[in-house]
């Protein structure tokens, strides 16, 4: 399916008061319920050493956090990965922000039919050398490193583009595990199906703008996979799963149901903004989501039991929810970044509807 077809489809389900299921007409609802008049026109510039703000970012997070909140409980372990033997991860550093990467051969770890409901990545802070603290001298206190973790995609003309999944403030003097929610990337590796590592990154920042905080922070370090670095615990990755052969998904379409043979269900239907080209530099959180759409047939009641004026039943939405969006907004000459959530992205629950 081409990606007009795919965004056609996308609108179709999900925005049913659109009548040109177009990909203009798809960018129209986006740019109206953001309230913006036209797609930011953005130059290189504005691209350049792009930083997410802290409170954007902890807005987005936020918001993405209430969506997980909503996920089914009592998942099984399916199991820890402890990254790749004999991979050394690397630890980075500039001035502002120290970046240590990961690497998690993912193949044949994930059982058959079954849903990642949740996967932590489990990072090991080191014990604080306070012989890497600087002086205090006269400024306010620094108590905590902001820590986030970002998906990395490797593209295929070399590049890298990564993606925010998780970001939480760190007690700089304490040590031991830490976790972080990674299952956004988890499913952006699935949805990829390649033969290859997930990677991540994790950045460690100040908690506030300043040299001082940079300086705190970059005391903060955690054991990487470096088979050089003897510290103990090292980082893990670890997924929860569901067996749909005895869990199920309530709702959701089996394999039968893309051949039109089911009855109403809600089938996976993902939408990647980094494959569209007027998205994928405006919109810069998340990559891509699984919007889900409704697909199958519905039994229709005797001609007697038909209310007057009703149509068909067919299988429609019945139940959404938002989508959380970090994105470029131009104001003037300035170009800004914002959060928000954009209501009606994702189908939660599909029923026959009839038409009229």
């Amino acid at each position: 399916m081409d990606l007009r077809c795919a965004w056609m489809l996308c609108v179709l389900c999900l925005v049913p008061t659109v009548q040109a299921f177009t990909q203009e007409g798809f960018k129209e609802v986006v740019l109206k319920q953001l309230g913006l008049s036209e797609v930011p026109k953005l130059h290189k510039r504005d691209l350049v050493d792009l930083v997410i703000p802290d409170h954007v970012k902890n807005k987005y997070v936020s918001m993405l956090k209430r969506q997980r909140v909503k996920r089914r409980a009592l998942p099984s372990l399916a199991g820890i990965l402890r990254g790749v033997p004999g991979h050394a991860g690397q630890v980075l550093y500039s001035d502002t922000t120290t970046r240590q990467k990961l690497m998690f051969d993912m193949e044949g770890r994930i059982p058959e039919n079954s849903e990642v409901t949740m996967a932590e990545l489990k990072l090991f802070k080191k014990p604080l050398d306070r012989a890497n603290l600087p002086a205090r001298q006269s400024h306010r206190p620094v108590s905590n490193a902001r820590v986030s973790v970002y998906w990395v995609q490797q593209q295929h003309d070399g590049t890298n583009r990564t993606s925010l999944v998780d970001s939480r403030l760190v007690p700089i003097r304490e040590s031991g595990w830490k976790s972080f929610d990674v299952t956004q990337a988890v499913h952006y590796w699935l949805r990829n199906k390649r033969r290859e590592p997930m990677f991540l990154e994790v950045w460690i920042e100040g908690e506030r703008v300043g040299s001082y905080a940079s300086e705190m922070a970059k005391a903060v370090s955690f054991t990487s996979q470096d088979p050089k670095d003897k510290a103990p615990g090292k980082p893990e990755l670890v997924f929860y799963t569901l067996n749909l052969d005895d869990y199920g998904s309530p709702g959701d379409c089996r394999e039968e149901a893309v051949m039109g043979k089911s009855t109403c269900c809600r089938q996976k239907h993902y939408i990647s903004f980094r494959e569209l080209p007027w998205a994928q530099h405006w919109i810069l959180e998340p990559a891509g989501f699984q919007a889900y759409r409704c697909s199958g047939s519905c039994l229709q009641p005797p001609r007697a039991l038909r209310r007057l004026g009703s149509g068909q039943r067919s299988c429609a939405v019945a139940g959404s929810s938002a989508l959380p969006i970090i994105y470029l907004v131009k104001r003037g000459n300035r170009t800004e970044i914002e959060a928000a959530e954009f209501p009606g992205m994702i189908v939660e629950r599909c029923s026959c509807a009839s038409d009229g």
